[in-house]
């Protein structure tokens, strides 16, 4: 008579336990756990939930915009009358020479204005250093015209200077008491009113230098781009404002 086999119930308990543990070692190396000498070592669950995290913002994360392209500075010209713009580069000029002084200050038309209220957007000073025996340029701009130097302080390169070169006559920044504004203005009751009344579109140009005839500092109040073009040149003093003379 053959007997049953079965197992008993404690070895069948047994069984599973082994059963289930070699289950949980599977699944854990199919989820990318370390097992180490068969104990299965779980990451913490900040770890995981971290992780997890990472992995939704990834996927839900929109792509990146691209840099919208710089605006463009839209820059308006900035006229100044002569003084302004004298005293602009008069820093730069003495940093190039400590006994630098000016010879003359002169306005340089450019489609930015007209000059009727002794304002331009360019304006050049000229400088003599006895010291170096040398001249030099320095103009100021505050242009957009196109054909215009860059904005701020532009000097020149060094010419010879010569104290007797009547043309390059320096003078002390002292005598500088009257602005470009007031000379048109005084220049505007001696004929330039009548020059602008017919001529609308007429430019008013400035050139300040020293007379070593009468020793006085003028301004040159120019109706037209130069002296030798122009339909009435007024002389005013520009330490008192005073109307020296019709000079053309």
């Amino acid at each position: 008579m053959k007997q049953r086999s079965f197992v008993h119930p404690q070895t069948q308990a047994e069984a599973d336990q082994r059963l289930g543990a070699a289950s949980a070692r599977c699944w854990s190396s199919r989820a990318g756990i370390t097992d180490v000498r068969t104990k299965c070592i779980l990451p913490p669950c900040g770890v995981m939930l971290a992780v997890l995290l990472l992995a939704l913002v990834g996927c839900t994360s929109e792509p990146s915009k691209p840099a919208e392209p710089a605006k463009l500075e839209i820059r308006t010209a900035e006229l100044v009358t002569g003084r302004v713009g004298f005293q602009k580069v008069y820093i730069a000029a003495r940093g190039w020479a400590r006994d630098a002084q000016p010879y003359r200050i002169q306005s340089i038309p450019t489609s930015d204005g007209n000059g009727h209220e002794g304002k331009w957007a360019l304006w050049r000073s000229s400088f003599a250093s006895p010291s170096q025996h040398a001249v030099k340029t320095y103009t100021w701009s505050g242009s957009v015209a196109p054909d215009a130097p860059p904005h701020g302080v532009n000097p020149s390169s060094e010419d010879n200077y010569s104290p007797t070169n009547s043309s390059t006559q320096i003078f002390d920044i002292a005598f500088l008491k009257v602005d470009s504004d007031q000379a048109v203005a005084t220049a505007q009751k001696h004929g330039g009113d009548k020059v602008l009344e017919k001529s609308p579109d007429t430019v008013v140009t400035y050139v300040c230098d020293w007379n070593h005839n009468t020793n006085e500092l003028i301004w040159h109040v120019i109706y037209g781009t130069g002296r030798d073009s122009s339909r009435l040149t007024v002389a005013v003093n520009a330490s008192t404002g005073e109307f020296i003379r019709v000079e053309k």
